[in-house]
Order: structure tokens, then sequence, then C-alpha cells
């Protein structure tokens, strides 16, 4: 019951909040826009080369992706089988990687734009969407983003433990431009 109060909290709040994020959607029309809100972000991390040999620089144009998270926390409450809950956002995160693809080929900014990336906790199921895990170096920077993801894991999975949460890393997932439009295009 408390968790349903928060997301009603957090259904109210969004909208209100939103556009002050700088985020948008993929499409014009949220419901048929996938599961994404999206904005441009230079790389302020360490070099890194991805496996398809792109190299990601300080600077780097990349598109950060957000998973709408109260959107899907709301649609799939009913399910408390964590691991058919999963499945559930790894399939409507899969259905909404051509949208993002799409987006990114009609970007007026798609030349300078060299992968996509996101920051998360739940970093399981990634690899066969085509993304890649890498570690943020600022533990800071870690640890102020874990502060602001922990709400959503509470939200998130039926059995909360601070065992759980520790365990659990702040993580990039990254993927290089040509890979996703190879891929889900």
């Amino acid at each position: 019951m408390f968790r349903n109060i928060l997301l009603s909290i957090w259904s109210f709040w969004d909208p209100i909040y939103y556009p002050f994020t700088r985020l948008h959607h993929l499409r014009a029309d949220q419901e048929k826009g996938g599961v994404f809100r999206v904005r441009l972000t230079k790389y302020k991390g360490s070099d890194i080369e991805l496996s398809d040999g792109m190299v990601i620089r300080k600077n780097d144009l990349l598109l950060k992706i957000h998973l709408h998270n109260v959107r899907l926390l709301k649609e799939f409450n009913y399910i408390k089988n964590e691991l058919l809950k999963g499945r559930a956002i790894y399939k409507r995160v899969k259905v909404s990687m051509p949208l993002l693809t799409e987006y990114i080929l009609s970007h007026p900014e798609e030349a300078r734009i060299k992968g996509i990336i996101g920051i998360t906790l739940l970093n399981k199921g990634f690899r066969p969407l085509g993304f890649e895990c890498i570690m943020p170096e600022n533990k800071l920077y870690c640890l102020f983003k874990k502060t602001f993801q922990i709400p959503i894991y509470f939200l998130s999975c039926s059995k909360f433990s601070a065992e759980n949460v520790k365990k659990h890393r702040t993580v990039y997932l990254m993927m290089s431009k040509e890979y996703l439009i190879n891929k889900y295009k």
C-alpha cells in the first residue's frame, strides 16, 4: 500500500518535474513513443573503447537515455514475481530500441552523436540488447547517482533489503550509434 501511495505521488509529480529535466520523448505520442526519455549530453568520463572499436572521449556528444520509470512501475506493479517483471520490462525496452534509432537518425545533431548512454543500478539483461556495462571511475559521482536511484530500486522490487542495495553498483550502459543502427534499424 505504501508503494502504491508513493507511485501515485510520483505520477502526480512527474508531469510537473518533466519540463525542467530537458528530457524529450522519442515521439510526440507518449504512448507510442516507447519507454525512453532522452536528452543530449557531453560525456565527462575517461576515454572508453567499446567492443566495436568506437572510442568515446571527454566532451563527445551522446544521447542520454532515461527509462520512464514511473510509467513502467505503474504498468507492471501488479506483477509480484521479480523474474516476470524483469522480462516484461526487458520486452518493453527491446520494442523501444528501434524508436531510439529512428530518433537519432532524424535528430539535427545526428552526425555528431557517437552513441547512447544510460546510468543504472539495475544492470542485468543488458547484453542481449547490445549494451556494454562500464564502471564509472568517480566514486563520488557513483554515490551521488546511487542515492537518487535507491528510491526507484525500492519501488521496483518486492523485497527491499540493504544487502541487495549494497551489491548493486552504479554503471553506465553504453552503445555506439553504429551498433545501435545496425542492430535496430
